[in-house]
Formats: C-alpha cells, sequence, structure tokens
C-alpha cells in the first residue's frame, strides 16, 4: 500500500504542505492547473528554494495580485465565505472526484471546529483567513498533490503546537488557537518547543480529515522524501513539514490500524459496580473491555481496567470510565495493530443458519469462529450441547 508519512516535528500548515508535496516530486503546475478550474481570481502560486535553521525546503506562496502592492492585510479584500460558498467553488471545478471528497472533507472539518468553538452551526461559519483565496489553494492543492502521488493512506507523527500566542481576525490567542485545539482534540500533541504557532487550523483539519496518527515513523520502504517550509526561520528547530513517501510494510499480508489503550487502575470498587463499567464501555462502541486481577498497595486486591477503542472514541471513553468507575485517572497510550484481513458469512448447520467470523493473511484463510449467539440461540433452542452446534458450524464452514 502506498502511504505517506507526515513528520510534524515543526508543526503544519497549509502551505507546509504545498511545499512537501512539491519537493517530493508534484509538479507545481499540476496543481495550479487544477487549481484553474476553480472559479477563483487574482492569484498566482510561486514555488523557491529556502533553508530553515540549515535545512533546505520548499516554500510554496499563493501570491495574491495586491500584495505586490505593499498589502499584506490581504484577506480583507475577499468576501467572507460561508462553508456552502466554499464547497460550490470546489465542486463548481473540474476536480477528480477524491479530490472534491477530500477537499470537501477538509473544510468541513473547519467548519465543524469553529462552530464548536464559537457556539454556532457549521452552516453559518463565515471563515476568515480560512475562506479566503490562498486557504482554498492550500486545501485543494494539497488534495490534488495527495492524489497525483496516488497515496492511498495518510499517517502522521505528534504534532509539535509551538507556544504563546497569535493574532487572528477576533484578536490575540493563545496558542494553540481554539480550532486547532478542536481539531486535534483525541489525537497526539505536544506543545512547543518554541512560541510559535506551529500548528494552524487549516494544517490540523488537514491531519484531522485526510490522517491517522502513528506514535513513531511506520514501517513503510521510503521512495522519496519532501520538505515542505513555514514562514518563519526559527533558530531553534527547522520550521519544516517532512512528507515520506513510500510502500508500507503491512506484515506479510496483515491488516493494520491504530488503537488507543485506556488503563486504569481499581481497587475500591464492588464487581458489580466494575460489570457495569465494561458493560456501558462495551455498549458505547469499545473495541474491547476486559480486567485482570492485581495486588495493589496495602496488599488490597483491585483489577486492572483495560479499555480499546478507536481513535475517534478517546474523549468518549475517557469520560465514561472517569465517571462509571472509582478511579481519579486514566492512563492513555497510541498503538499499532496487526490484524487479520476478516469477513463474516453464514453457514447452514442441522439445525439453522450460523455466522462465522474467518481470518485471511494473503488471501489464505488460518483463523474460523463460530459466533457464539448464533450457537447458544440454537442450543437453548434445540436442547444441544453448546459444543455440538460449533462443531457443525465448524464442519459446514469448512466444507
Amino acid at each position: 500500500m502506498k502511504i505517506g508519512y507526515l513528520d510534524c516535528f515543526s508543526g503544519i500548515s497549509g502551505d507546509m504542505c504545498l511545499g512537501a508535496l512539491v519537493d517530493a516530486g508534484v509538479p507545481l503546475e499540476a496543481i495550479a492547473e487544477a487549481l484553474g478550474t476553480l472559479h477563483l481570481h487574482g492569484y498566482s502560486l510561486e514555488a523557491h528554494t529556502v533553508h530553515r535553521a540549515g535545512m533546505r525546503a520548499t516554500k510554496v506562496d499563493v501570491v495574491l495580485e495586491h500584495d505586490h502592492h505593499g498589502d499584506h492585510g490581504h484577506h480583507h479584500h475577499h468576501p467572507h465565505r460561508g462553508l456552502s460558498d466554499v464547497l460550490a467553488i470546489i465542486e463548481g471545478g473540474a476536480l477528480p472526484d477524491r479530490v472534491v471528497a477530500d477537499s470537501s472533507a477538509v473544510f468541513r472539518a473547519l467548519a465543524e471546529a469553529e462552530a464548536f468553538v464559537h457556539g454556532s452551526d457549521p452552516e453559518q461559519v463565515h471563515f476568515h483567513e480560512v475562506g479566503a483565496v490562498d486557504a482554498i489553494c492550500d486545501i485543494v492543492g494539497t488534495a490534488v498533490g495527495l492524489h497525483v502521488l496516488g497515496l492511498e493512506a495518510i499517517r502522521f507523527s505528534t504534532v509539535s503546537l509551538g507556544g504563546g500566542t497569535v493574532r487572528a481576525a477576533h484578536g490575540v490567542l493563545p496558542v494553540p488557537a481554539p480550532a486547532t485545539a478542536e481539531l486535534l482534540r483525541g489525537l497526539p500533541t505536544a506543545g512547543g518547543p518554541v512560541d510559535f504557532e506551529l500548528a494552524t487550523p487549516t494544517g490540523a483539519a488537514i491531519l484531522k480529515a485526510l490522517g491517522e496518527p502513528s506514535p513513531r515513523w511506520p514501517a513503510m520502504t521510503v521512495e522519496r522524501i519532501g520538505c515542505g517550509a513555514g514562514g518563519r526561520d526559527l533558530q531553534e528547530l527547522p520550521n519544516v513539514l517532512r512528507l515520506a513517501v513510500g510502500t508500507a510494510a503491512e506484515g506479510g499480508g496483515f491488516a493494520a490500524d491504530i488503537v488507543w489503550v485506556l488503563e486504569a487502575n481499581l481497587d475500591n470498587m464492588t464487581g458489580e459496580e466494575v460489570g457495569y463499567c465494561t458493560e456501558r464501555l462495551l455498549a458505547a462502541g469499545a473495541l474491547d473491555v476486559f480486567t485482570v486481577p492485581v495486588q495493589m498497595k496495602k496488599n488490597r486486591p483491585g483489577v486492572v481496567l483495560t479499555v480499546l477503542c478507536a481513535p475517534e472514541k478517546l474523549q468518549e471513553m475517557q469520560a465514561l470510565v472517569l465517571r462509571h468507575s472509582a478511579t481519579l485517572g486514566v492512563r492513555c497510550a497510541l498503538h499499532h495493530r496487526a490484524k487479520l484481513r476478516r469477513q463474516v458469512r453464514s453457514v447452514t448447520t442441522p439445525w439453522g443458519e450460523v455466522r462465522v467470523k474467518e481470518g485471511y493473511v494473503d488471501g489464505r484463510r488460518v483463523h474460523c469462529e463460530p459466533e457464539y449467539e448464533d450457537c447458544r440461540r440454537i442450543a437453548d433452542e434445540r436442547d444441544l450441547p453448546l459444543r455440538q452446534v460449533r462443531r457443525a458450524a465448524l464442519q459446514a464452514a469448512d466444507a
């Protein structure tokens, strides 16, 4: 599988994404040609080589016509656009379906984050910086570049946020800006290492909508690396976004994904309370919940509660553990997971249909498990031993 890995050690922004893509081999002309099909005017794209703390990188700028007249407050010269206006511009061009879908997903993520921050509705959000020509170019151009490279998945590192404050349309805001913080909720982030805005809302929205976190550089054969420059040459570290493009090593035909693992030590709850907590977590969509008995301080017997969940479920699972258990804190870690490729099908036994879950490696079945609830239902209805029903389902699956 061809993947791109975004190394956000110095944050991420829309222009850094464009620069990394061009540096990785996407022709600037291809991006300009795609953007030329949109109903946008008064801009041009420029790319040049720069150095950031001694590191070579490509800087891509969206140059607006009046910028040449010394007007740096250029956003005020563009109408504030609502989400539907921006989506209409994207859908009105001659862009590939994938580019339209990816660009729209990024803008929707931005609108939802801005709406949450301001207590409004996504459809009522009027973009300031985001709705201007340069941000549309950044986001659609990034989607075009990813499409040109033929990437099937985007993964990204822990995102460095920076620190201090940033001046925005509504005044001075803390770093990370509220929309950036909302977009990166549930994803791996770290403050610093400088007092400067490293991750922007546009960059965060690209990660939120198009990528999935990877706690470390993924197992992959790297074919090329592109470096996209940010606008500031920082002394402390290169203000650069690295994009590694290559083929993911998915471990001999295994599927792969990423999950959060939550843990809490519990030594002051009854068995019924622990059981109720696990039931609530499973009902809310946890991938798995289990407890392990442990001996805790002062020789008190207790359990370690462990929860596995998808990245987007992290906040909900944390809240449920803290609400329904007696713990004062939850440990959270992001883990890579290798999985058998799976399919579920129905087989016919002498007493009715039973679903079986099968696991495959490189197209070869290596695992088969009858669905417990189906086997239990037949065993109850027919007054049969559970193992007899299970054995019949396995034989039907093999046949």
